[in-house]
């Protein structure tokens, strides 16, 4: 028998079908080098003229993340070939490139190095199908441009492990046949802690054409894929980066367009001049109260949040228009979502600042478990140091909070998921002045009332989820919760009444008795149910439906002093359990890789009264090339206004008391989004939204010559006759300028032009509360890292400079002169006849702040200083009667300037 390699003829056959392959592709590639092209007289960055070439010339230019073109570079129009064309624009620059057909790949001229006896981290994860939640086996994970190739492949649980990277910031590219494959860019990688990585593939609708991998050209949208309009992913990175949250996830989202936050250092937020609260939490996928320390019974108004950000994971915010499955909401949607933590390895991390002190756990359960807990405990550092004796601070808010995330994975059961957010704070001030903490109960009116304030909070949300595939294509989502928080709040308020001769000269100021004028003591209690259901049809197909039940338990006494009799008098005494279900029906269809909608209704019944809603929604994401894309879509919404006013009694001329509103319906808007987004590189987008909101059905008094409208209603409570006869309406334009962390930089720019309106019985269209008009955010930072001689230190430097129209308010009473017209004696203070028609200052902010983080060995130490209102640039937000003061005004102004400092240690 004859060897194959040993038959001449068939060795000289070999040699030349070799050689004619060879020569065709050395042909094929100096034939494209070669090509003359006609390069335009240019000036610009590289990615934009390489852009311009490819249309012109029909050449493909095929690279990766890992290459950076937004360097500047200037040609003369002349004609020169390819290969001279490429050869000058990335001269001294790291790049090289080989060509075929008319395709032209860019690539790294030096590989990714990894210093001999450098920290390290492992770096794993899991992998798997976003509709099914079933493992992806044997998916390809590596990090790009590693000399040798560093990679592997996922196991037979979906799991991969990348030993000993390098301290620093990687990429990983992941691929598996028939998904979509995408780039995870600038993970982070620490000496003292893992990084593990829980990633979601999508199955690809292309499923009979080639998949080019190529970074993510998704950067930004959320997590959540049934919603295309109006969305935000916020990162852990994000919360940390964006300079002014006081590491408070509820501070991030005002640096988007349209979000605004209140000037007096509370963290309530404010979207499209909705009152915030219409605004709905969500921990995990469920719904909760406020998450609020120092809430409200509106969770209009709190200090800061119980979230803490070192617990967090991507999270979806959304700003209206909302996918079919969100309920009982009007303003925006804040899903909040917790880590996983490592099921693997103990890991801890310790902080303490001027914010508080806290300390974060994770593991696994056991060894050889996939389970894993994530525990988190704060207490307030200043409270801390008072109750040391240290420092007395008067005032100072004492809060505590802890959260908490059990996953527990079955073999066959599927996964259960256990997770909590709790706290604890409180308040106690004396003789406050009239420029002190804003207080519950009514607005402040004259400079010579004082206030002694006693409050207390809690909050407990607790929830289980269970998740369990069903099939390839479906998995059942199967949610209990219970979300409850009590408020409790005393305020005893005493006038300094000013004695005058008979000659009109001042002999002294007499300080009348405390009178208790407000007493609060609130519970809120709601037990929910949820179960949803997930199928995938195929790849062009996906529907949800879902179900949800809800009981709610009330337990209010409210009581106000009544100047009229002067007597203190319950506003509200109820103790009273309310139910509703809520239902939905959503399917997206991707018409092909350019065109998906989703539709579907929601249907909310609210038992208490026997309200009911029917809601379509629409969102529609057009590609009309694969850098740009619109987007629209319409959504009908509807909520429950704050149950205090469904319960209110008012008091009679003739003494008797009436509970008239217990019959109020539900609010309800109409939604319309219309928006343009372009993405120039997939770091750099332009995104442009215009919407119109329609609100109808708004709460407002039974009377034709008031302004009150429950929109408006902050913490200056008014307990009044109430009929769905209100009407509103919320537009603008939104324009956003956005550049992804890459390459070590970031930079934000975005602006809002609104408007926000609203009609009562009056028949008048006034101004609400929140119509600033206008805001402009404008974020950027750099990060220097491999500093110091073991090249083991990281630098980050943070700015935010924020302009907002002024905040309305009601101005005192003015004569026709202008002058201060009050009657103090008979308690008339304001001008509601021309309620928020005008506004005071305009408000300005620069928050700079810097973060500076050193790995050793087996930790990862880090500083981090955040100074906002730097300027402390104190804008007037709202007036009051003080005859002391210039024309006997006095005003509340902004909060000040603020340092944050932390100190945090993971191990």
């Amino acid at each position: 028998m004859t060897r194959f390699f040993s038959n001449p003829s068939l060795n000289k056959l070999i040699s030349l079908f070799c050689f004619l392959l060879f020569f065709q592709i050395s042909y094929a590639q100096n034939e494209i080098l070669e090509h003359k092209i006609n390069v335009p007289e240019y000036k610009g960055t590289a990615k934009s003229l390489l852009d311009q070439i490819s249309q012109k010339e029909n050449i493909v230019f095929a690279y990766s993340s890992e290459i950076s073109l937004n360097y500047e570079v200037s040609f003369q129009k002349k004609a020169i070939t390819l290969k001279e064309f490429l050869d000058n624009i990335f001269k001294g620059k790291p790049i090289g490139y080989k060509a075929k057909g008319n395709k032209v790949q860019l690539f790294p001229s030096k590989a990714l190095s990894f210093i001999p006896g450098s920290l390290t981290q492992l770096v794993r994860g899991s992998i798997v199908d976003a509709d099914s939640k079933l493992p992806l086996i044997g998916a390809s994970v590596h990090i790009p441009n590693t000399d040798p190739l560093i990679g592997t492949v996922t196991d037979l649980n979906g799991n991969f492990r990348l030993e000993k990277i390098p301290i620093g910031r990687i990429s990983l590219q992941i691929s598996y046949m028939g998904y979509e494959p995408k780039i995870i860019s600038n993970i982070e990688v620490n000496s003292g802690k893992e990084v593990v990585l829980n990633i979601i593939m999508q199955e690809s609708v292309l499923t009979l054409k080639e998949l080019v991998i190529r970074p993510d050209k998704k950067k930004g949208e959320t997590i959540n894929d049934m919603s295309l309009l109006s969305t935000h992913s916020i990162s852990l990175e994000e919360t940390k980066r964006y300079t002014g949250n006081m590491e408070d996830p509820a501070r991030v989202v005002s640096s988007f367009a349209g979000v605004a936050a209140s000037p007096d250092g509370s963290s309530d937020i404010i979207v499209r001049g909705n009152s915030p609260k219409y605004m709905q939490w969500r921990l995990e996928g469920v719904e909760i109260l406020s998450p609020y320390h120092m809430d409200d019974q509106n969770a209009s108004f709190g200090a800061l949040t119980a979230l803490n950000n070192n617990l967090l994971a991507t999270s979806d915010f959304y700003t209206g228009a909302f996918s079919p499955e969100y309920g009982d909401v009007l303003s925006a949607v804040y899903d909040v979502k917790f880590r996983t933590g490592n099921n693997e390895k103990f890991e801890a991390m310790a902080g303490v600042g001027i914010m508080g002190v806290d300390l974060t756990l994770e593991g696994p359960f056991k060894k050889g478990y996939t389970g894993s807990y994530l525990v988190n405990y704060r207490y307030s550092a200043i409270s801390l140091i008072k109750k040391l004796g240290l420092v007395d601070v008067p005032g100072a808010l004492d809060y505590q909070d802890a959260s908490f995330k059990l996953v527990l994975p079955t073999k066959k059961s599927g996964t259960f998921t256990f997770f909590g957010l709790g706290g604890l704070s409180g308040v106690s001030m004396e003789n406050m002045s009239a420029t002190g903490l804003s207080t519950p109960g009514s607005t402040i009116t004259n400079a010579f009332i004082s206030k002694d304030f006693d409050k207390s909070n809690y909050l407990l949300n607790l929830g289980m989820k269970h998740t369990l595939t069903i099939n390839k294509k479906s998995f059942i989502n199967t949610t209990l919760s219970f979300s409850g928080n009590g408020i409790k709040d005393d305020i005893f308020e005493s006038d300094t009444i000013r004695i005058y001769g008979s000659s009109g000269e001042f002999i002294k100021d007499s300080v009348t008795n405390k009178i208790h004028t407000f007493k609060n003591r609130i519970t809120n209690s709601t037990y929910r149910a949820a179960i949803t259901y997930n199928n995938k049809i195929n790849t062009k197909n996906k529907f949800q439906i879902g179900i949800k039940y809800s009981l709610y338990s009330y337990n209010y006494k409210q009581s106000i002093f009544n100047n009229e009799t002067n007597a203190i008098f319950d506003v509200t005494d109820f103790n009273n359990n309310a139910s509703a279900i809520n239902s939905f029906i959503s399917w997206k269809h991707s018409l092909n890789e350019k065109f998906t909608f989703v539709a579907g209704l929601h249907n909310t019944n609210i038992l208490l009264n026997n309200k009911t809603a029917i809601e379509p929604r629409i969102a529609i994401n057009w590609m009309l090339n694969s850098t740009t894309s619109i987007h629209a879509g319409y959504g009908k919404h509807s909520t429950m206004e704050s149950v205090h006013n469904y319960f209110t009694k008012v008091l009679q001329a003739d003494g008797s008391v009436i509970e008239p509103n217990k019959n109020l319906d539900l609010l309800k808007a109409d939604h319309f989004v219309l928006g343009y987004e372009k993405r120039f590189t997939e770091n750099l987008r332009a995104k442009i939204d215009i919407y119109y909101q329609y609100l109808y059905n708004l709460p407002v008094e039974n009377n034709d010559t008031s302004y009150y409208s429950t929109i408006n209603e902050g913490i200056d409570y008014r307990y009044v006759a109430l009929v769905n006869k209100g009407i509103g309406k919320n537009y603008g334009v939104e324009v956003t300028l956005e550049r992804f962390f890459d390459n070590n930089y970031y930079f934000l720019i975005n602006g809002s032009l609104f408007e926000s309106k609203y009609k009562s019985l009056e028949n008048v269209w006034r101004n609400t509360r929140y119509n600033n008009n206008y805001l402009i955010n404008i974020l950027c930072g750099k990060e220097f890292k491999k500093l110091g001689k073991k090249q083991n230190q990281t630098l980050a430097l943070n700015a935010k400079v924020f302009f907002e129209g002024g905040q309305r308010s009601v101005p005192l009473l003015r004569d026709a002169q202008g002058n201060i017209a009050v009657d103090p004696a008979n308690n008339k203070y304001w001008d509601y006849k021309n309620a928020y028609n005008n506004k005071l200052d305009n408000i300005f902010q620069i928050n700079l702040s810097l973060s500076y983080k050193f790995n050793r060995l087996k930790a990862t130490h880090e500083i981090f200083l955040d100074l906002m209102n730097i300027t402390d640039n104190k804008s007037r937000m709202s007036e009051y009667y003080d005859e002391n003061k210039p024309n006997k005004i006095g005003y509340l102004t902004a909060f000040g300037f603020f340092p944050n400092l932390m100190y945090r240690i993971y191990f």
